[in-house]
């Protein structure tokens, strides 16, 4: 049996993109005191334009032709309350503009001050780490259902996820670095808030069944698409309009838009036709 014969183990090689992703996010930090925000609003635009291609032109799409149109979108909406849910009980942090409390403190009492506020953002920075990985639960198991319908499906989800992590990562190495002015905490728990991403591929495929009708199949794919959407609008939207400008981040947008539509197609026509895509 191929590699690419095992839905579980292509799944997982494409969620550690996530964890790898995160990573380099985190690497932004440590090689950069100042992270380029509007470089990460403008990847963030990229990756919400990927995002929303793959929802509504691939898995809703395909979804609705498969089973029908009122199937097609109870499924669609009901990955987007899903996640909706996730999103009200488990906000996603956002990158906040760390300033030096040196230049707001005098002499007299300057070190506990300086001291606390360390402690504050540390805090901050393991909530932010915590929040991550209970959201990249369900991205794993998105990329795990993906790759159940075929390699393409699971490789374009996996790619879109895993540029949208890169911000995820500077947002706990951030104000990690900040607290400690240690290069590898910060690194490391923004490496290990991405490692959640693989273990929910590990944990939903343990508890996905071995066979599944195509019907369930496709209408769970139309779900993810759901929670795609709801993420890219809800999350990373704002968070491109915020670091990048509103006219930047559009432009950002409908590049990634068109680097998916493309992508789709180059994909369809490289891969082996023996590749169930």
């Amino acid at each position: 049996m191929g590699f690419t014969d095992s839905p579980v183990l292509v799944a997982l090689a494409l969620s550690l993109l996530g964890g790898v992703s995160t990573s380099i996010g985190a690497l932004f930090v440590v090689m950069n005191e100042t992270p380029n925000l509007k470089m990460l609003g403008l990847l963030q635009g990229f990756a919400a334009g990927l995002m929303l291609s793959i929802s509504f032109f691939d898995l809703a799409h395909n979804a609705i032709n498969s089973i029908g149109f009122l199937k097609g979108n109870l499924w669609f909406f009901a990955g987007v309350l899903f996640f909706a849910i996730i999103a009200y009980f488990i906000p996603e942090p956002t990158i906040a503009p760390i300033t030096d409390s040196k230049k707001k403190t005098g002499d007299d009492g300057g070190k506990d001050m300086m001291k606390r506020h360390r402690k504050q953002v540390l805090y901050s920075g393991i909530i932010t780490a915590i929040g991550i990985s209970l959201h990249n639960f369900p991205e794993g198991m998105a990329v795990f259902l993906g790759s159940m319908k075929g390699l393409r499906v699971g490789l374009n989800l996996a790619l879109a996820i895993a540029l949208h992590n890169v911000p995820e990562g500077v947002a706990v190495a951030l104000p990690v670095y900040f607290a400690t002015q240690s290069k590898w905490q910060a690194f490391k728990l923004a490496s290990l808030s991405g490692l959640a991403e693989p273990l929910g591929v590990i944990i939903v495929a343990y508890l996905f069944p071995s066979s599944v009708s195509p019907e369930i199949l496709e209408g769970l794919l139309g779900a993810v698409g759901g929670v795609m959407a709801f993420l890219t609008l809800h999350e990373m939207l704002p968070l491109a309009f915020d670091y990048a400008g509103q006219k930047q981040a559009v432009k950002a947008v409908f590049f990634g838009m068109a680097f998916m539509s493309a992508s789709l197609y180059f994909l369809e026509i490289s891969l082996p036709a023996d590749l169930s895509l």
